[in-house]
């Protein structure tokens, strides 16, 4: 079993991008400048119509893994695809990035590759019609033996937690990849998930060694009017909390001991990504002994140097930019 530096386990979201006119968006029947949620049948109408087409894999945790890859890290990425064109787009693009898609594609999928059709108008204005499809269905059995146990650091996707059998999975995986030896922890994602499951998050945090949300998502968790009082109670439940506050600096609180981390402020081209790859640069700096403080700068750059272009993924070299601030 291939040793990880680490593995993340969250939705697998087939991206796929192409530019239009408004015409082109009023013949459709598409909303512009707002995300829908569309079914299987209006989800194929879509990708036929799509010329010029560029895919790419996406989702939140897997969008860090490719972002801890970029850096150099052994990786893993466990998601559900369907063996169909899309799903094996996904797996083959992960692996041109170097992580490793450590589940194959299912052969006999009920439902079609999950996947997030972005049209780009000329104003930059992005319309995205997302179908949800089989990566939702993820469960204990797509998670090979050994994977959880094989890897130094875990991240879960909370973006999963809307299915009882993915709440499963990432429960047994956290479980298996502690008691071997690694850290896991979970990516809060969107406050109205933890909305939705605020019990079933709480419960797992108390399990986990790391816990990474924004502002929003944490004071939804504990219910609270202040972020202070939200993370007060977050450091009851995990040891190493970590609060990103767009650019307000972020918070990092290990055992009781807070490290404020300030940023740069700019004006972002896309904010698509920042969160997911804060998280790569700060996973890096863990997973590769950097003290804490190190490791929040390592995620505020990975994060400004997304927000700098359009897209999720870093498009530069990330590490030089760690190492032009002294950082490796």
């Amino acid at each position: 079993m291939t040793k990880y530096q680490a593995v993340g386990i969250g939705n697998a979201v087939v991206d796929v991008i192409c530019r239009s006119d408004d015409a082109f968006l009023d013949r459709m029947d598409i909303e512009k400048g707002v995300m829908q949620l569309i079914d299987a049948a209006r989800a194929e109408e879509l990708l036929t119509a799509m010329a010029n087409r560029a895919q790419s894999a996406g989702g939140s945790v897997a969008n860090t893994i490719a972002g801890l890859a970029a850096l150099g890290l052994e990786t893993g990425f466990v998601g559900r695809v369907r063996d169909d064109e899309l799903g094996r787009s996904y797996a083959h693009d992960l692996t041109r990035l170097g992580a490793e898609f450590v589940n194959p594609p299912a052969p006999n999928g009920a439902l079609p590759t999950s996947r997030c059709m972005i049209f780009v108008s000329p104003d930059g204005e992005r319309s995205m019609n997302t179908y949800l499809g089989i990566s939702t269905e993820l469960g204990p059995d797509d998670v090979p033996a050994g994977v959880a146990e094989a890897a130094g650091l875990l991240l879960l996707e909370g973006y999963l937690f809307d299915k009882p059998d993915a709440k499963t999975a990432l429960a047994d995986a956290a479980a298996a990849c502690r008691k071997a030896g690694g850290k896991a922890g979970i990516s809060l994602s969107d406050p109205f998930c933890v909305d939705r499951h605020r019990a079933d998050f709480r419960a797992l945090i108390g399990g986990l060694d790391y816990v990474i949300g924004n502002e929003h998502e944490w004071a939804s968790l504990y219910e609270e009017r202040q972020l202070e009082d939200a993370l007060a109670r977050a450091c009851e439940d995990c040891d190493l909390v970590i609060c990103t506050r767009s650019g307000a600096g972020v918070i990092i609180i290990e055992k009781g001991k807070r490290i404020d981390v300030d940023v740069t402020r700019a004006d972002p081209v896309d904010t698509t990504g920042a969160g997911d790859q804060f998280a790569a640069g700060f996973l890096y700096g863990l997973a590769t002994g950097a003290p804490l403080d190190v490791a929040g700068r390592m995620g505020c750059i990975a994060a400004g140097e997304v927000i700098g272009h359009y897209g999720a993924r870093p498009e530069t070299d990330v590490k030089a930019l760690f190492a032009a601030e002294g950082l490796v």
